[in-house]
């Protein structure tokens, strides 16, 4: 079962680092620890960052900060069926 606090921490920590206000999926890359491969996981749900943007509609750019960003991906993921 996934955790979806568990989830939203690792997803914050990874994209905290980006220069926000962010105005695309390309603005996170260089934040992340490991590029696009980066893997958010829990339970048996796991991830890339590339793979959130082509499981999900990619936000509503721009962003101010990761929590709205993530809070966006997360309920976009639940939309989609994938948590």
């Amino acid at each position: 079962m996934v955790n979806e606090d568990e989830l939203r921490e690792q997803m914050i920590d990874a994209f905290e680092g980006a220069d926000y206000p962010i105005s695309s999926p390309m603005d996170l890359v260089p934040a992340l620890p490991n590029g696009p491969g980066t893997k958010f996981e829990s339970g048996d749900f796991s991830v890339t960052a590339m793979e959130l943007n082509t499981k999900t509609s990619g936000g509503d750019f721009p962003y101010d900060d990761p929590e709205t960003f993530v809070d966006d991906i997360i309920a976009d993921l639940k939309e989609q069926g994938e948590l």
